[in-house]
């Protein structure tokens, strides 16, 4: 039920005392992890808050994909699963925030320090995998320059090294083509 297709609902609720409406609107953000940080976020923190909360998720990034440079064999799969988590932390540090300038800086990061793909053998059962990590990374890749194209020119320029930096990595795995067929372009 959308609060839309009900306007005699939505003049009841506006209709509520202040005080029963505060207890309502109070229990309904609760209820919503998210949307309680974001609010947190939005009337109690400011930009230092922000750049904090930027510096705290490069720090997680960096202690993961070190974690993974010293595993002794580290494959496909763990650098898969390293890049999905912090990628979703990427997406909440966003839906808290609302930034766009620090969710795409975070993304490159994240995408110029893990790997984009690992020398397996086709007859590893871990192939699978390596396909998976090349795709994911390429997706995400292709998200990302999507936002970016939307990003203030003076950010592009700012980001346009690291930027290439990532889609050099596609071109090292041999991802040119498939790039290119997804519209990723060779240089921005």
């Amino acid at each position: 039920m959308l609060l839309k297709d009900h306007k005699d609902l939505k003049a009841a609720i506006t209709a509520i005392p202040d005080k029963e409406k505060d207890k309502l609107l109070l229990r309904l953000i609760a209820k919503d992890k998210v949307l309680t940080e974001h609010l947190h976020f939005k009337l109690l923190e400011d930009k230092a808050d922000l750049e904090e909360r930027h510096q705290l998720l490069k720090q997680e990034i960096d202690e993961s994909v070190e974690i993974l440079n010293q595993m002794r064999k580290a494959t496909s799969k763990d650098a898969l699963l390293i890049l999905r988590k912090l990628n979703g932390r990427v997406n909440h540090h966003y839906k808290v925030t609302k930034d766009p300038n620090t969710e795409a800086e975070l993304r490159l990061y994240l995408l110029k320090s893990v790997p984009a793909g690992y020398n397996e053998s086709v007859l590893s059962p871990l192939a699978k995998f390596n396909e998976r990590l090349k795709t994911y990374f390429l997706r995400t890749t292709l998200a990302l320059y999507k936002k970016y194209q939307k990003l203030h020119e003076d950010l592009q320029y700012d980001l346009k090294d690291e930027f290439n930096a990532v889609l050099q990595k596609l071109e090292q795995q041999d991802l040119t083509k498939a790039a290119s067929e997804l519209g990723l372009p060779k240089e921005v």
